[in-house]
């Protein structure tokens, strides 16, 4: 049963709603006004405004809903080819450029609904490849990744959105042909994301709610740098940990946040993302200009709700990632900078997923804001006066150490920071 509401009617076109009344029979449609012709079709249905059904809700087209979020239960179905086609916004870029606008006009639209209006349709070919994000939020299926080929299938925003696709996502479903100035076929609407139906992808248990365990898989840094060693055996970090690199200005955190970006990018199948919340400009152009681009830098110029969102738009894109099993690793520098309300929301998303994958999120902040399962703090006299590991270690620690180094290596660091206490 398709549910229209006048909302949704309202919000459709006149010709959508021409294509309507057309279809349920109403007469003299064409000489109302729209508002009139909406109380016309709610009232020609003999239904209430909340449930307006017709037999043939196939070929009844509806503007296509905001994409609802998965933490929301949302339904993760694509839109049909004619919603596809009542959002202009969303509509294939033209020959020549697959990260430009443009679409096609309202008489393709209508041509290609008369069409649809006659003989049965046949069975539409189906489409299965790689996404790969566009810079305006659509998508291509890479039929023969990463390698680009005319056969890739163009995916709309809107589908995009819709469904949460991610880059490296295997998606198939129907397409239909290019048309004229397309440069690539069209996904109809998502059938399948990783092999699992796209609904059953949508509507799983929401990330807060799988069930999670302490870290137990140590990230092994294999660095000669005596700070990154002192981190991976007194300060362990593992899958799923929230950590905090905290101290004072010129402590090193930001270098030392760099160099576990650095040790990490060597490892296979990790998913990192680095966020330069509040850096100098000066780190910034050096981070873009190195082996490890950020996924969002604002300097400190920026006000602490841009730097949030830059924050929460890298968290969240990890959070999928590890429900559908990857392990994402999160690094932000300059986490202080943001709100304390985002920033404690940021570091809870970290968590090792006992049926999945995992979210580790390690921040650079003066001082720890609670919740952590590894805190770093740096010295800044020691940082200062060239005595590395600049670790201060009776203020350091991770929880649940014996699960990362076992039995031996967790009562060896009980001793350094007893040594250290009394040092």
């Amino acid at each position: 049963m398709t549910v229209l509401d006048r909302s949704e009617l309202q919000a459709s076109s006149l010709a959508d709603l021409h294509l309507i009344a057309d279809q349920i029979g109403l007469e003299g449609f064409r000489r109302l006004r729209k508002a009139d012709l909406i109380d016309a079709i709610l009232g020609e249905r003999g239904e209430s405004e909340e449930d307006v059904s017709d037999a043939g809700e196939a070929r009844a087209p509806r503007r296509a809903r905001a994409p609802r979020s998965r933490s929301r239960r949302g339904s993760a179905k694509a839109p049909t080819d004619e919603e596809q086609l009542a959002v202009e916004s969303d509509e294939q870029p033209e020959r020549g450029s697959e990260s430009a606008g443009g679409g096609a006009g309202g008489q393709r639209r209508r041509r290609d609904r008369s069409e649809r209006g006659g003989a049965a349709r046949e069975p539409e070919p189906v489409g299965e490849g790689v996404v790969e994000i566009l810079g305006n939020g659509s998508a291509l299926l890479r039929v023969q990744p990463p390698d680009a080929s005319e056969e890739d299938v163009y995916v709309s925003a809107a589908q995009v959105r819709r469904c949460e696709l991610l880059p490296g996502d295997r998606v198939s479903g129907p397409v239909r042909a290019a048309r004229r100035s397309e440069r690539h076929p069209s996904l109809i609407r998502v059938d399948t994301i990783n092999g699992a139906p796209a609904d059953s992808v949508a509507e799983g248990t929401r990330y807060e709610e799988l069930p999670v365990a302490y870290p137990s898989e140590r990230f092994e840094l294999n660095s000669e740098d005596p700070t990154l060693k002192a981190i991976e055996w007194l300060t362990p970090l593992g899958r799923g940990s929230r950590a905090v690199i905290a101290g004072a200005e010129r402590s090193g955190k930001t270098d030392a946040l760099r160099r576990i970006a650095q040790a990490l990018a060597q490892r296979e199948g990790l998913e990192l993302a680095l966020v330069l919340a509040g850096a100098r400009p000066e780190e910034i152009a050096e981070c873009q200009e190195g082996s490890m681009a950020p996924a969002a830098a604002l300097s400190f110029a920026a006000s602490a709700d841009a730097q949030g969102q830059a924050v929460e738009a890298a968290v969240e894109t990890a959070k999928r990632l590890a429900a559908r099993g990857a392990d994402a690793v999160v690094l932000i520098d300059g986490l202080g900078g943001v709100h304390p309300h985002t920033a404690r929301k940021a570091l809870a998303a970290a968590r090792n997923l006992r049926d999945g994958g995992s979210l580790t999120v390690i921040a650079t902040a003066p001082a720890p804001f609670g919740g952590e399962t590894t805190v770093i703090r740096l010295d800044a006299l020691l940082a200062g006066t060239g005595r590395f590991p600049a670790l201060d270690l009776v203020h350091s620690g991770t929880l649940r150490p014996e699960l990362l180094v076992g039995e031996d290596g967790a009562e060896a660091i009980a001793r350094a920071r007893a040594s250290a206490a009394e040092g």
